[in-house]
């Protein structure tokens, strides 16, 4: 079932792969990534989500814990935490190809009642790798197939897409995936403010903004995000700053003063302080050299 997922992927990735790599569909939810090269660190703080890595290699650290895995296994993802990652191998006649689904709370939550899971116990890791399961591949392998009948997309999305939660709730995945869907738990309410950070990060935001957001005392608020997410608010709204201004900086042209304003830094050269301790080189030299990295792997 993997081979032939693999197979689907790559022949839809190799006439619709987008800048970066990235294949977006008409599936909204559903990525596929194409590499020939291996890439630079990316920096990110993705939604949760379920990544499939049918062909090469990948490496993705989260604060102290690292995972290196490859063809065959599935990365997940169950809380909005910061992760760099890195495609490790990839090759023009043997390139990385994997398929990313991020994951719908609405739809966990819904699972979950109708098969009458338990509450789920204690803390557990918002990252985990895992073999995929057979269930799992099949039902992205039809994701695939459908997105050459665009016609009845719009009918059989939302029934496969459910259908994979389903599966990985069942399996491997799932103890990491209920307290994800499990309504009202921390990371529910977490979830709440951290929508209004990814929609407002250039406004100026306090604690008590998101904690009221996220229906909890502010005392509560602090503790549970960082543990769902291993920053502070402040610190999570400063990445979310960081990396969208060197989105713009390498997607868009934008100079490091007018990205620096554009995410709501009041400050040029805070910005740059800031930027050069998280990406490691200051805002010009850190474009010019991924830049240079990028038109060598083309």
């Amino acid at each position: 079932m993997i081979d032939a997922l693999r197979a689907a992927v790559d022949r839809h990735t190799r006439t619709h792969t987008g800048p970066g790599g990235l294949t977006l569909t008409a599936i909204p939810s559903l990525t596929l990534v194409r590499a020939t090269a291996p890439s630079g660190l990316v920096h990110a703080i993705p939604r949760p989500l379920v990544c499939l890595v049918l062909q090469g290699g990948k490496h993705v650290t989260m604060g102290c814990k690292a995972f290196a895995f490859g063809a065959g296994s599935s990365l997940l993802i169950t809380a909005d935490v910061p992760t760099v990652s890195q495609i490790t191998e990839a090759h023009a006649a043997q390139p990385y190809l994997s398929l990313v689904l991020e994951l719908d709370t609405a739809v966990l939550a819904e699972l979950l009642a109708q098969m009458g899971d338990g509450q789920p116990v204690g803390p557990s890791c918002p990252i985990a790798v895992d073999p995929t399961e057979v269930e799992v591949a099949d039902t992205a392998l039809r994701l695939i197939r459908l997105l050459d009948r665009p016609a009845s997309i719009g009918i059989l999305q939302a029934p496969l897409v459910r259908e994979m939660h389903y599966w990985l709730l069942l399996g491997r995945h799932g103890p990491v995936m209920r307290a994800l869907g499990w309504p009202g738990s921390h990371a529910e309410h977490v979830a709440r403010a951290v929508a209004v950070l990814r929609a407002d990060y250039a406004q100026s935001l306090s604690v008590e903004q998101l904690a009221a957001a996220a229906g909890m005392s502010p005392s509560s608020f602090h503790l549970h995000f960082r543990a769902a997410t291993s920053l502070s608010p402040i610190q999570f709204q400063k990445q979310l700053r960081l990396i969208e201004a060197r989105r713009l900086m390498l997607a868009e042209g934008f100079g490091a003063g007018r990205a620096a304003f554009a995410v709501g830094y009041e400050s040029v050269p805070q910005f740059t302080r800031e930027y050069r301790r998280m990406f490691g080189l200051p805002p010009s030299r850190d474009v010019g050299t991924t830049r240079d990295l990028h038109s060598v792997a083309a």
